[in-house]
C-alpha cells in the first residue's frame, strides 16, 4: 500500500461527497464514479432538516458551514401536527437547531467545493472484483476497468460495494409512501399551502399518514404514507396517476376535505417508494481496503432524520480517520468503523421505533408523545 493510497468512492450523494471535500482540505485526490449522468439528471428530492450534532458538524469539518447558511429556508423549522379532521394537535415554531435546506442545493454546494473532473458521471458499476491486499478492480457500465486500494461504498440502499463486506439485504418495512408534489402552491393551491404552513405537516391516523413540507421554490412536498404488504407499491401503474389518486382517496375515505386535497390537487407525478431498511445493528467484520458510508452501512426509514446527516458524518469523519493514519488505511477504516457502528445501531433503533409510533391505531398520539419527550429532554 502506498503512502496515498488511490481513493475511490462509489456515489456521489451527500456522504460520497462530504468524504471528498474532506480528504481535498488536505491535499488527498479521491475519484467519485456515479451511475447518474450529469448531477442534473434526476430530481434530488425535498427538504432536509440538518442537525446540529451531525449535518452541521459534518460541514464545519468541510470547511462550508458558512456557505451553508444562505441556504437555510426562512420558517423551515416549524411543524404541525393533525389528526384526520384536520384539526391541529401540535404547532411548533422551531428554535433554530435543525435548519432546513433542499436537498439540491446541498448536493450543489458540495459539488462546487471539489476540484473540476473529481466526480465521474455516467459511471455505472457493473462488477466489483477483490484483488488481494485490500485491493479491488471495478468494472464500469462502459467497459472500463478501475483499480483501486482504497474502495468506499457511498451508493445508497441498493449499494454494489456492500456485497464486498456484508451478507445483508434491505428489508421492507411494511409501510409504503406516494411521493407527490403541488407545485407553485401559494398561487394554485392557496388553502393547502396555508394547511402545510412554512414547514413540515403530519397528518395521522390509522396505519396511514399525509407528511408535507414546503419546498425551496413555492411547492409541497406530500409523502402519502400508507401501511401496505411489499408488492403493493409495485401493483400502482404510474403511468396513470388519476388512477393512483382515486386508490389512495378510497384510503382515506372519511378524512377532512382539506387532506383529501393534497391527494387529488397534485401534479401528475407520482412516485411509489416503499420503505426499506438495514437490520438495526449491521455491522462487518474488517475488510481489507474496503469501506461503507451512509445509507450502504445503514440505511433506515427517514422517521429518526438521521439519513443525509449520518450520511454526511461518515463522510467527514472517514476523511479525518484517513487523514489522522497517513500510510496505514487500515487503521484508518479500523477506527472510523468503531464508531460507524454504534452511531448507526443508535439511529437506525430510533428510527425503527418511531416508525411504529407514528402510525398506531391511536395516530397521532404516537408522534405527539414523542415531541413531549423530546421536549422534555431538552
Amino acid at each position: 500500500m502506498t503512502a496515498t493510497p488511490s481513493i475511490t468512492i462509489v456515489g456521489a450523494g451527500l456522504g460520497g461527497l462530504t468524504l471528498a471535500r474532506v480528504l481535498a482540505l488536505s491535499g488527498i485526490h479521491a475519484t467519485l464514479y456515479d451511475l447518474d449522468a450529469s448531477p442534473t439528471a434526476r430530481p434530488q428530492g425535498g427538504m432536509l432538516d440538518i442537525h446540529e450534532d451531525s449535518g452541521q458538524r459534518a460541514l464545519r469539518e468541510a470547511g462550508l458551514f458558512e456557505r451553508f447558511l444562505p441556504l437555510i429556508q426562512p420558517g423551515g423549522e416549524e411543524l404541525r401536527v393533525l389528526d384526520e379532521n384536520a384539526t391541529v394537535r401540535l404547532e411548533e415554531q422551531g428554535e433554530g437547531g435543525r435548519p432546513e435546506v433542499e436537498r439540491g442545493a446541498l448536493r450543489d454546494l458540495l459539488l462546487s467545493s471539489l476540484p473540476e473532473g473529481r466526480v465521474r458521471w455516467g459511471s455505472k458499476v457493473t462488477a466489483i472484483r477483490a484483488l488481494g491486499d485490500g485491493r479491488h478492480r471495478l468494472t464500469l457500465g462502459n467497459g472500463d476497468v478501475v483499480d483501486t486500494e482504497l474502495l468506499i461504498g457511498a451508493d445508497g440502499a441498493w449499494s454494489k460495494v456492500r456485497p464486498l463486506v456484508s451478507a445483508a439485504v434491505p428489508v421492507y418495512s411494511g409501510l409504503s409512501f406516494i411521493e407527490a408534489h403541488l407545485s407553485e402552491a401559494d398561487t394554485r393551491h392557496p388553502a393547502s399551502a396555508a394547511l402545510v404552513g412554512r414547514g413540515s405537516m403530519f397528518a395521522l391516523g390509522a396505519h396511514k399518514g399525509m407528511i408535507a413540507h414546503r419546498g425551496g421554490k413555492g411547492e409541497l412536498h406530500v409523502y402519502i404514507a400508507l401501511m401496505k404488504p411489499a408488492d403493493w407499491a409495485a401493483s400502482l401503474d404510474v403511468t396513470d396517476p388519476a388512477a393512483i389518486k382515486a386508490r389512495l382517496l378510497e384510503h382515506f375515505a372519511g378524512w377532512d376535505e382539506s387532506l383529501l386535497a393534497l391527494i387529488s390537487d397534485a401534479d401528475d407525478h407520482l412516485v411509489p417508494r416503499p420503505i426499506h431498511a438495514l437490520p438495526v445493528g449491521h455491522s462487518w467484520p474488517r475488510t481489507p481496503g474496503v469501506t461503507l458510508l451512509g445509507d450502504a452501512a445503514h440505511l433506515m426509514s427517514p422517521f429518526a432524520g438521521e439519513g443525509a446527516n449520518l450520511a454526511m458524518l461518515d463522510g467527514a469523519e472517514l476523511g479525518r480517520a484517513l487523514i489522522a493514519h497517513p500510510g496505514d488505511v487500515e487503521a484508518a477504516l479500523a477506527a472510523y468503523e468503531r464508531e460507524l457502528f454504534p452511531r448507526g445501531e443508535r439511529s437506525a433503533a430510533e428510527s425503527a421505533a418511531n416508525l411504529i409510533a407514528l402510525f398506531e391505531p391511536d395516530a397521532p398520539q404516537g408522534l405527539l408523545n414523542m415531541m413531549a419527550r423530546y421536549a422534555a429532554a431538552g
